[in-house]
């Protein structure tokens, strides 16, 4: 694939709305306080309507498939970036907290409808599967990478709102761009309504596929580290090693870098050798990464560990193709989608038992318990691995 072709024009479109889609999220979190003062509500409260912008993201994912099946990935995916822009500035506008609150939900819902539909498109677009996934999601973490960073000064010197209307400055022209570049796509089922396909026991039957269930559980176990580490890495760095917020928030960026370093390279090296032993790879680094955030010492050993721990979140460019793997071409949207909806808010749970652990054992006992939740998942690959070795050469096999 040239960088040139159209397959590659698309891959850049979509992983471009990605970061959009992040972006508009993540610049909230480094203006918190703010927003609490001018509204005059606890960060409780603002963590509530953060809490509803993400449970939202991680709903809207299955509809989004449906959508995508009747009405084509192209105009779903417009419809993410564009509502991310106006949600985006519905945020900034807010007049008061419940406004604040809906905006925030919305947010979520409507960023939400683009992962699995982007995926979905890529995959019927490009050959290469692990490596375009792994290349789109990489702007998740160039988004965490960039943004707080951004987000942070901004709202230094001109205030919240301005920092949240980052995401509205770069969702629109990432929404031109896609418009331009990406050809209409032919819907896979337009004749269907999407409530004629809400039915339990087809969608059961999906989730209880072998394979499928097998990488769900995975998924969960991977989620729940990446939203734990999302939100409490850099108050871990501070309570438990007493860094300041300075080198704390550096680290935080570095551990986003490696995971867009990571995510590319790691959906390749899943296309030739294997889904599940590239994400045995990825964990196993994760097992040792966390550990050593907790008893190592020193900046150098810690900068160690977090490269280690950025290496492990990059456990879905492996993981996630398996899916795909495992879906025919019609069920690839809505499929994915509902995989994507199960296995995220089943993982949502690592920052209420993270910070849970955290507050009745302290940040040592909390961030070795996600050490050990990737340890059981390495021993699920290891054994799956060993009694199928033919994974190793077929990223397709069960």
């Amino acid at each position: 694939m040239r960088l040139w072709s159209y397959q590659g024009a698309v891959l850049g479109a979509c992983t471009l709305a990605f970061f959009a889609t992040m972006a508009a999220r993540l610049a909230i979190s480094p203006v918190v306080p703010a927003i609490g003062d001018t509204f005059a509500v606890s960060n409780g409260a603002i963590g509530l309507a953060l809490t509803g912008m993400w449970a939202a993201y991680a709903a809207s994912q299955f509809p989004s498939g449906l959508l995508a099946d009747r009405y084509g990935e192209r105009r779903i995916i417009l419809v993410a970036v564009w509502g991310t822009a106006v949600t985006s500035g519905t945020l900034t506008a807010a007049p008061n907290y419940p406004v604040f609150l809906l905006s925030a939900v919305a947010l979520g819902g409507i960023a939400g409808l683009h992962y699995s539909v982007a995926t979905s498109l890529l995959t019927r677009t490009l050959p290469h599967t692990g490596s375009a996934i792994g290349l789109h999601t990489a702007g998740a973490p160039v988004a965490g990478v960039l943004i707080p960073m951004a987000a942070g000064s901004i709202g230094v010197w001109l205030g919240w709102r301005w920092a949240v209307a980052l995401g509205m400055a770069v969702a629109v022209p990432s929404a031109i761009l896609f418009a331009a570049v990406v050809r209409p796509t032919a819907p896979v089922r337009p004749d269907e309504s999407v409530w004629s396909r809400l039915r339990v026991r087809p969608l059961v039957d999906l989730l209880a596929r072998p394979p499928i269930a097998r990488t769900a559980a995975l998924s969960v176990g991977g989620a729940f580290v990446w939203q734990a580490t999302a939100s409490f890495l850099p108050a871990f760095l501070i309570e438990h090693h007493a860094y300041g917020e300075a080198l704390a928030g550096v680290l935080f960026s570095v551990y986003f870098g490696i995971q867009g370093i990571t995510q590319p390279a790691l959906g390749a090296l899943s296309d030739r050798i294997g889904r599940y032993p590239a994400a045995a790879m990825a964990v196993g680094a994760g097992v040792v990464g966390y550990s050593g955030l907790v008893v190592g010492v020193g900046l150098w050993m810690i900068g160690g560990a977090i490269v280690c721990t950025g290496l492990a979140m990059g456990w879905g460019a492996a993981l996630l193709p398996k899916f795909m793997d495992h879906l025919g071409e019609e069920e690839r949207s809505a499929g994915f989608g509902l995989i994507r909806t199960a296995y995220m808010v089943l993982g949502a749970s690592g920052s209420v038992v993270t910070g849970a652990v955290a507050d009745l054992l302290g940040w040592g006992a909390a961030f070795l318990g996600l050490a050990g939740v990737l340890g059981g998942m390495l021993v699920v690959l290891l054994y799956v691995i060993r009694d199928r070795p033919s994974a190793w050469t077929a990223p397709t096999g069960f």
